[in-house]
């Protein structure tokens, strides 16, 4: 009677088991199909991240932004709110002349990152920035396709002696867009692509910058950091982005200017 008792309950946890996991991926792909359903920023709507900032007889400083909807400024109306924008302003007010030009795309995985490189050489930047990995998280590429995308295009731009910054993945688990379960499971693919995005970086002779673990708080507890569409970051948000590049790269800004001008092809 008890080894009979005992199969029953095996059987009737078994059962409830599979049966939480079913509807447990039920909402998750409703929360899926939702959140591809909702409308979002038209990337077109974006600034042209360019411009020249600070002083015409400072160093000059030749800054390019890389990467996805982030690096193009989606979320914001103006040059000056992007995170380039406001990476470029703060330099600026340290001294330097920045020559500021964007080639993000909006969408863009690491897997995309080669034809940006290629653009981004032809200006023959000093300091590279990559903003990278939400939709790699979302579309769950394999980290391994993620590791030799990211680190053939750092290794290209630190080859040509272009000091290159990454921000990983940013905490997905603040995207209001996203309803729950959805939203940590995103953050916690988003933390493996960012580790992945980190360790790849350093290895390439990058610097990362974890953006996710440095901003995630903020953008969890104050909804004004993200854009009208619960999911990019607005302008309150990309300054904290900028917050978090500057003193790296305020850093190599300083680097570059004592080891003397580069040619300029």
């Amino acid at each position: 009677m008890t080894g009979s008792v005992a199969r029953r309950s095996r059987r009737m946890l078994a059962v409830g088991t599979l049966a939480s996991a079913s509807a447990a991926v039920a909402i998750v792909s409703a929360e899926a199909v939702m959140a591809a359903r909702r409308e979002y920023v038209d990337p077109d709507s974006a600034p042209a991240v360019e411009g020249e900032f600070g002083d015409v007889a400072g160093h000059e400083l030749r800054l390019v932004i890389m990467g996805d909807s982030t690096g193009a400024g989606v979320g914001v109306e103006a040059v000056g709110e992007t995170v380039g924008g406001q990476l470029a302003q703060r330099l600026a007010r340290r001294g330097w002349r920045v020559r500021l030009a964007g080639v993000a795309v909006s969408g863009s995985r690491c897997r995309d990152l080669g034809p940006q490189v290629s653009r981004a050489l032809l200006g023959r930047p000093d300091i590279a920035v990559i903003c990278i990995g939400a939709n790699d998280a979302l579309r769950a590429v394999r980290l391994p396709a993620i590791r030799r995308d990211l680190a053939r295009a750092v290794g290209r731009l630190q080859s040509t002696g272009v000091h290159t910054f990454v921000g990983t993945c940013p905490d997905l688990g603040a995207a209001r867009a996203l309803g729950q379960p959805l939203r940590a499971l995103a953050g916690r693919r988003g933390r493996q692509v960012a580790a992945v995005s980190a360790a790849t970086t350093r290895s390439a002779g990058g610097e990362p910058i974890d953006i996710g673990r440095i901003t995630g708080p903020v953008f969890r507890a104050d909804p004004g950091t993200l854009s009208e569409d619960c999911f990019h970051p607005s302008a309150d948000g990309y300054r904290l982005w900028a917050e978090a590049l500057h003193p790296a790269v305020e850093a190599a800004a300083q680097r570059r200017t004592a080891s003397g001008p580069r040619r300029r092809g």
